[in-house]
């Protein structure tokens, strides 16, 4: 693993428009691509300022001039958004503070990335929702923030990742993989492979419906965890979508799909206990009442009638890609025991199962609120 440099927040501080003086920086949430830390700062009257500065993981993110483009603009985008609609800018969209010399990040001499953004204060994240309502609140910013970006020409943003949910592409990764065993561990998942091939069909109906024109090319969050929603501590009402790295363009049925993938089973991601794992459908009802009651107005029919199926989709390109690294011998997503990412395919085998099971209740759960 590549050994990072040590942050020297002094420097940084030389480099960015921060207001007060430096105090300290203590590593903070709960990400696992970038480096993220809580700065103090002291304003002249003594008050305390925080802000987040993050060095920008860029083997994860080849191009991150390109993530930083795509990040001002729909930042930029958004806060014109919320002013028009008279709602607090600094704390209903990512403020991003600028260098010295006017620039969105600040390359150090070793070749990292550093940004900074306004700390949201009074706010905090979830890795899990205490109670329904924090799924509906998370699910509903993530319908606002979707509407907010609604009229923003998608052609503007680069693909920070390229094909990032083109199942197609992921399902043709996967033959190879099998095809060529490096590990010879294809012998050992036939089950799971069998599994994938089975409901190879179903791969290529999203991107066909965008090739055809049938459904829309949006700007889209593409990790739509209820992590990236800051909570408000009083109100328990989502303030404001976070971590802004995938936002690019792609299928709005793909974020409503990965908030149900990563919220709706109750158990871990890499459960090896399969009968915790199962598609909750209160949760699955309160993402989905959240989602829509922001965001019905200006989906097209068609994104209305696959939003049950983007979940099931999604979950299923997750478990050919948690499959594909197995097979690969664990290359591309960090392990810490033997098998982890088949274990981690298994979970999402199983609730593709019974999403299949569910499947009608989904569908008519999602009308419901149309």
């Amino acid at each position: 693993m590549e050994k990072r440099e040590q942050p020297n927040f002094a420097a940084l501080s030389q480099h960015f428009q921060f207001e007060g003086q430096f105090l300290d920086a203590q590593p903070f949430g709960f990400g696992h691509i970038n480096d993220t830390y809580a700065a103090r700062f002291q304003q002249p009257d003594g008050r305390i300022h925080r802000y987040i500065i993050q060095r920008i993981n860029h083997n994860v993110f080849k191009k991150p001039e390109e993530l930083m483009h795509n990040m001002a603009l729909v930042t930029n985008h958004m806060r014109a958004k919320v002013i028009d609609a008279g709602g607090d800018p600094t704390r209903e969209t990512v403020t991003l503070i600028l260098t010295k010399d006017g620039n969105t990040f600040c390359k150090s001499s070793s070749g990292a990335y550093w940004r900074v953004h306004e700390f949201i204060e009074g706010a905090r994240t979830y890795l899990r929702g205490e109670h329904l309502a924090h799924y509906y609140h998370a699910a509903k910013a993530f319908g606002r923030f979707l509407g907010m970006l609604s009229d923003f020409p998608a052609d503007r943003l680069y693909e920070t990742i390229p094909d990032f949910h083109h199942t197609p592409k992921r399902l043709s990764s996967f033959v190879q993989a099998v095809e060529e065993d490096h590990k010879n561990r294809a012998h050992s998942v036939q089950s799971e492979i069998d599994f994938v091939f089975q409901r190879a069909d179903e791969a290529s109906v999203l991107v066909d419906l965008l090739e055809s024109g049938d459904m829309p090319q949006r700007v889209i969050h593409n990790d739509t965890k209820i992590d990236n929603v800051m909570i408000d501590k009083k109100s328990g009402e989502g303030v404001c979508v976070i971590d802004l790295d995938t936002v690019m363009p792609g299928l709005v049925v793909f974020d409503f799909g990965d908030s149900v993938r990563s919220g709706a089973n109750p158990a871990v991601e890499d459960e090896q206990d399969l009968s915790q794992v199962f598609l909750d459908l209160e949760i699955y009802d309160r993402l989905a009442h959240g989602f829509l009651e922001e965001s019905r107005d200006f989906l097209s029919v068609t994104e209305l009638d696959h939003l049950a199926f983007g979940a099931k989709l999604i979950t299923y390109e997750q478990s050919i890609r948690f499959l594909t690294d197995h097979i690969n011998g664990d290359i591309y997503y960090k392990i810490s025991r033997q098998n982890h990412n088949l274990d981690r395919c298994r979970t999402q085998i199983k609730m593709v199962r019974d999403m299949e099971q569910k499947f009608d209740q989904m569908t008519n759960i999602a009308k419901r609120y149309q």
